[in-house]
């Protein structure tokens, strides 16, 4: 029975995702958002979950999978066809952006599943990266004193063209690290540290408003962290 704790929180992540859907299909997009939260707590906790009572199964897997699917992929392109219809595009039109993310995320998922050069770091975003990236703008609209979210997220052009960067980015081949943490020594996490610096940085400075800074500055420090690897690794003159 405890071997079934890591698949009991990947089907309450699932569930999250579904409440989620179901909030943005209302109109509720914070509600939805925060189900989103909920479910990459979820999504952390069955790996974990997993890790420690050694209760690895390819079920679990496939199932962690399905999950991400509708989590990081079904909600929030649910989310953003709520925000195209609001900001006054048509249904139709609506309904065809926003289906790059469920669509990117479910080839993304399938992509990695097969993948063994990305046990350590990414190639592309993940899932709940962009995912957290649909909603961080729709809590620094709603959290925020900064009216350029609001504009933003009223903008079916700037909604749009999200949709698209956020379907791209998780389709490319580019390295981008992963937060899981194998030790606390520097070397080998110098990007996870800065990045947890960034963070904090950013939160204290611009509170709800650093939501959507937070993603770029993790896009900034995987390109960054790239371009130094290559450098290095290019012969000299």
């Amino acid at each position: 029975m405890i071997k079934q704790i890591p698949n009991t929180l990947t089907l309450l992540n699932l569930v999250a995702g579904f409440a989620a859907t179901i909030c943005s299909v209302k109109g509720y997009n914070e509600y939805a958002a925060f189900c989103i939260m909920a479910g990459m707590l979820l999504d952390f906790s069955d790996g974990f979950a997993a890790r420690l009572l050694k209760a690895w199964s390819s079920i679990g897997r496939d199932l962690d999978s399905l999950a991400d699917v509708v989590t990081f992929g079904i909600a929030p392109g649910a989310i953003l066809f709520s925000m195209l219809v609001t900001a006054g595009m048509a249904t139709l039109p609506a309904f065809a952006v926003a289906a790059l993310i469920p669509a990117a995320s479910a080839l993304r998922l399938a992509i990695f599943n097969n993948d063994t050069t990305q046990s350590s770091s990414f190639r592309g975003m993940a899932t709940p990266a962009s995912a957290f990236t649909v909603i961080s703008f729709v809590l620094a609209a709603a959290y925020s004193d900064s009216t350029i979210y609001h504009t933003l997220t009223a903008s079916p052009w700037f909604l749009s063209l999200l949709s698209l960067t956020l379907a791209v980015m998780m389709l490319i081949r580019m390295r981008m690290f992963s937060l899981k943490v194998t030790g606390l020594q520097w070397k080998g996490n110098e990007e996870r540290y800065i990045f947890a610096a960034s963070v904090i940085l950013l939160l204290i400075l611009f509170r709800a408003a650093a939501l959507p800074l937070i993603m770029a500055a993790y896009v900034a420090i995987s390109f960054i962290s790239l371009l130094t690897r290559r450098q290095a690794l290019s012969p000299l003159p």
